[in-house]
């Protein structure tokens, strides 16, 4: 895309670009991640294979997409979704009983914050292929308060010094459900969720499978290096535990760098989607005791590869 904004005829907001023979106007938020369609109707995006595939190129540039006023409905949104591939189930969360894929995420007064959502995060990277994207909906939100931000990884990537990158080349790292979403279980529901999805390992420098970017692949679901302990990098023993978890603490902290990020305010009928190979996210609970309703669906995605290529 080389034009932010493209300029068009006065319209009504929610006509089919394909009508007014346009292209998608929109802006972007930051100048590192994040845009705003201003004339899109994702129910019309849902049965438009044009329109789809031109808020799919935009997706990919500006990493993450908002909307406003999409009053659509919970079909709609699947099927949006849908265009760009499967949907999953959460093993925690669970589905609308109607719409399998769609999680409704709910929180009220008398339901205690779980914690798992405001830290900075890539969507169930616990996964041997963790989500392509997601697509999420604000049912009902504060009045103030319960915003979500989202985090450039690639340029987290990008602007890592050089020796950095060159010591986390091929450096590769477990993700876990069992220390995130089963901490709270009693021993037996945890081992069993991790016997149902076993610790992935990732590589810690993903190539995005459709751009090629170099994307920084660690966050709250990573616990520890897989093959840190090699005589390159361990001169004693003893290197090990602080040298390895103080490189991955400074890995995670990158996706905190506020010049990597875009701060996004909820209104019901807003909507945000989002790239999960290239991007982390964090929803700010700073809205207790308020209701605050999202409805997401995530879309399967492929198993990372690494710096070697798919099927190194």
């Amino acid at each position: 895309m080389n034009q932010t904004t493209q300029e068009k005829p006065a319209a009504p907001a929610f006509v089919r670009p394909g009508a007014l023979n346009s292209s998608v106007k929109f802006e972007p938020l930051t100048a590192s991640i994040g845009a705003e369609l201003i004339n899109v109707n994702l129910g019309d995006a849902s049965r438009d294979p044009a329109l789809f595939a031109e808020i799919k190129a935009l997706l990919l540039e500006y990493k993450v997409l908002f909307l406003r006023d999409q009053d659509i409905t919970r079909a709609e949104h699947v099927a949006f979704a849908e265009r760009f591939g499967k949907l999953e189930d959460h093993p925690v969360a669970g589905s609308h009983p109607e719409h399998p894929g769609l999680v409704q995420i709910y929180k009220s007064p008398d339901q205690p914050m779980d914690r798992y959502e405001n830290a900075w995060h890539t969507d169930a990277t616990w996964r041997e292929a963790p989500p392509m994207g997601c697509v999420l909906r604000c049912v009902e939100c504060p009045p103030v308060g319960g915003d979500t931000m989202w985090a450039n990884m690639v340029l987290a990537y990008e602007r890592l010094p050089e020796d950095i990158k060159a010591k986390i080349a091929h450096l590769r790292a477990r993700h876990s459900i069992e220390a995130s979403f089963g901490a709270a279980m009693p021993i037996e529901k945890r081992l069993a969720l991790k016997a149902q999805y076993p610790d992935p390992e990732h590589p810690v420098v993903r190539l995005h499978p459709e751009t090629g970017e170099k994307v920084l692949f660690v966050n709250a679901f990573t616990t520890h290096f897989t093959n840190f302990h090699t005589l390159a990098n361990v001169r004693f023993g003893q290197d090990y535990a602080p040298g390895a978890a103080e490189l991955m603490q400074y890995l995670i902290r990158q996706a905190f760098v506020p010049e990597y990020q875009v701060r996004w305010r909820w209104k019901p009928n807003s909507m945000a989607i989002w790239d999960n190979r290239s991007t982390q996210h964090y929803a700010v609970m700073d809205y207790a005791p308020c209701h605050r309703k999202m409805e997401r669906a995530g879309i399967i995605g492929d198993k990372p590869y690494g710096l070697e290529g798919p099927g190194a």
